[in-house]
């Protein structure tokens, strides 16, 4: 098949105009879009920080709540040791903790009449 002679130059007109129109689309483009990347950008790592967030949120209260109950279990072995402490302890024996009572004699202000 052959190209007919007249479409020659018009081709060679084409082809010179976007050579120097693709750039000049690209440039147009670049400033265009520019605005609405940063824009899409910006939200993107929004939301992306507030599901972070939330998500270190979320971490913390199980965390808090392990610890919770860490501690009721610690008090409860604690409490569990004391009673073992004191069962096996003599039945008469006193914690030395504790001080033994001494009896103080009983004094009566004066001018007090008791029968």
């Amino acid at each position: 098949m052959e190209i007919p002679f007249e479409l020659i130059p018009l081709a060679g007109i084409l082809v010179g105009g976007l050579v120097v129109l693709i750039p000049i689309m690209g440039f147009t483009a670049r400033y265009v879009l520019k605005p609405f990347e940063e824009t899409l950008a910006r939200y993107l790592d929004g939301r992306v920080g507030d599901e972070s967030v939330r998500l270190l949120e979320r971490r913390m209260s199980l965390m808090e709540q392990q610890l919770e109950t860490m501690e009721s279990t610690l008090n409860r072995v604690a409490d569990a040791a004391d009673f073992h402490r004191e069962l096996r302890s003599p039945a008469g024996a006193v914690p030395a903790a504790l001080p033994t009572p001494q009896s103080a004699p009983v004094r009566t202000p004066p001018g007090d009449a008791r029968p």
